[in-house]
Parts: structure tokens; C-alpha cells; sequence
């Protein structure tokens, strides 16, 4: 593949050919009511990041990329299945600016669409060229099924009075880390990278995967609604466990605990959602979070700084910066 110049440059040329390839395997076959939801979800954009990483970590121990284009996808493929699947769950209207699809079509139809993405993502990963296919397989599959547990957990803690910080990182790093680490770890074994250099790869993912989603938690209460997506507070008013309402709720007294409790029974109103940003910034709810992103941050960079200087890991860098750093 070619080699672009600035880290931006050479993050949109692989998300660019993800893009294409995505646009030439998804069509609308028949039976039309499983394949046309099927492109709707995998037309509807997105960062590509996961993808891009898988990318990026074949690269970065000396790959050519374009053999982890198939395992690339499968990643990309095997994300919007958990969205899909979790939009029903969630019972979520939207999703980046469109309608889900069970709103757009139905329940069953999304139950069906989920599960047929799952098996596209399979079926693209099997059409990776690597001797090591096994163990790319098994790291793929070992990442479903803990994806799977950190959305078990995720449902639990809906309906317990009391989680604890700790759980919340264990919950995370499962659903919304691992991906990132699979993705990671995926990219250098088609690489053929050395087993201590696919531990840090993978170390990494999981590091920028649990950053990823405790900034999603704090720009649900800071961030601008326009450039967020979605509207600022629903994780208050869906009665979310995130890190900022555990942390708020370890350090609250008083009436700032008692507020904190109506969050658990899902009693918060979208007018309310200025006091209780009041309350995360005043128990230093807020403060923690950052303070929790800055060291994931500090420890995704100490591990790419242990790989050879390469345009992968550069873009590594600036993108583990952008993530941390994001407002959308």
C-alpha cells in the first residue's frame, strides 16, 4: 500500500479503503428483508477506527497491510453486530443520526440482521491468508463471547442498587475494550509479529478501548450536543451506571446522595441535567474521570513508545491523542 505523509493522511487512507471495500461486499441481495438492513447498518459510517487499528497494528511489526484487509472488516462487521443487538436492548431511537433498525424495520428484523452480521464478520475473517489463521480465529472468537459477558454485566448493574468503580472497569474493558485490544492483537499476528510486540499491541488496545468509552461517559455530560450525536444527559435519564455516577456517588453526602440515588431509580428528568453536572463537578466526579483518562493516556503512549519508530506508530500516537482528546 502506498505510503501517505501526515498521521491524518495515512488514519483516512485505510479508512478510506475500508470504506470501498465495505461498498462492494454489502448489496442488497435476496431475501431483500435480511440483506437491505443489513447495508443500511454497514453504510452508516462511523469512524472506522477499529478497523483502522487492525491496519495500523499489521503495519506497525512490519505487514503489509492489505493481508488484514479481510480481518480489518470482519472487526468493523463484527462491531455494528453488537450495536444492533444493543439498540434493541437499549431500546435506542437512533444511531449516528439515523434510525436503528429495529425502529426502521422491526425487533425481529434487527434480531436477524445482528445475527446475520456475525457470520459475514466470520466469513470475512476466514478469508485472511496467514498460517496463523488459527490463532486469528481464536482471538476473534475469544473476543465475541467476552463482548458478550461485558453486555451481561452491562444489563446487570441496570437493575442493582449498588455497583462498585471497579466492577464498572471490568464491564468496560470487556464490551467496549476488548474489541479494541482483538483489533490490535488480530492486525500483529497477520503481521507476523513477535509474541512480547503483540502482548504490547494488545496491551494498547485494551488501554485506549477503556479510554474510549469513560470519555463517552464524560461527554454525555459536558460535551456539546450537536457535535456529540446524541442528547447531553440520557445516560442520567436512562439511569446509566458510568464511572462519573459510581465516582460521584463513593464521594457524595448528604442531599448530593440522595440526588445521586434518583439516577439509580431512573427518576431524572432532561431538566434536571444541569444539577447533576453540577453534583459530578462538586464531588470531583468529573475531576476523577479526567485524571483516570490522563493515565490510560500516558500508559497508551509508554507502550507504543516500546515499538520501532515507524509512520504506524506515529499514527498510533496522534491517534491515541484524538481519541483521549475527543469531543464527539
Amino acid at each position: 500500500m502506498t505510503m501517505v505523509t501526515t498521521p491524518q493522511m495515512h488514519y483516512e487512507y485505510y479508512k478510506n479503503i475500508i470504506e470501498r471495500y465495505l461498498r462492494k461486499h454489502f448489496t442488497v441481495q435476496k431475501p431483500r428483508s435480511l440483506y437491505q438492513p443489513s447495508k443500511y447498518v454497514m453504510s452508516g459510517g462511523g469512524k472506522r477506527l477499529r478497523p483502522v487499528l487492525v491496519l495500523l497494528a499489521n503495519e506497525a511489526v512490519g505487514g503489509n497491510a492489505i493481508d488484514a484487509l479481510p480481518a480489518a472488516v470482519a472487526i468493523e462487521v463484527l462491531h455494528n453486530f453488537t450495536l444492533v443487538h444493543d439498540d434493541i436492548m437499549d431500546h435506542a431511537p437512533s444511531r449516528r443520526g439515523r434510525m436503528t433498525v429495529h425502529v426502521k424495520w422491526d425487533e425481529s428484523i434487527a434480531i436477524l440482521t445482528g445475527d446475520v452480521l456475525l457470520a459475514l464478520a466470520y466469513r470475512h475473517l476466514l478469508g485472511t491468508k496467514s498460517p496463523r489463521i488459527h490463532e486469528i480465529v481464536q482471538s476473534f472468537t475469544n473476543g465475541v463471547i467476552t463482548i458478550c459477558e461485558g453486555q451481561a454485566l452491562d444489563k446487570e448493574f441496570e437493575t442493582r442498587s449498588r455497583v462498585y468503580v471497579n466492577e464498572y472497569i471490568t464491564m468496560i474493558e470487556k464490551k467496549t475494550g476488548k474489541l479494541f485490544s482483538v483489533s490490535m492483537e488480530i492486525g500483529a499476528i497477520i503481521g507476523s509479529g513477535k509474541p512480547d510486540i503483540v502482548t504490547i499491541l494488545r496491551e494498547y488496545g485494551t488501554c485506549i478501548g477503556r479510554a474510549f468509552q469513560l470519555q463517552d461517559d464524560l461527554l454525555d455530560i459536558v460535551g456539546d450536543e450537536k457535535e456529540f450525536g446524541k442528547a447531553i444527559g440520557s445516560d442520567l435519564q436512562e439511569g446509566k451506571r458510568t464511572f462519573l455516577l459510581l465516582e460521584a456517588m463513593r464521594r457524595a453526602k448528604g442531599k448530593q446522595k440522595e440526588a445521586l440515588k434518583r439516577v439509580f431509580e431512573r427518576k431524572v428528568q432532561r431538566r434536571e441535567v444541569e444539577k447533576y453536572r453540577k453534583i459530578y463537578e462538586e464531588t470531583g466526579a468529573i475531576s476523577a474521570t479526567h485524571q483516570r483518562l490522563q493515565s490510560d493516556f500516558e500508559k497508551a503512549r509508554s507502550l507504543l513508545m516500546q515499538l520501532p519508530d515507524s509512520h504506524a506508530r506515529q499514527t498510533l500516537l496522534w491517534l491515541t491523542e484524538k481519541l483521549i482528546h475527543r469531543t464527539y
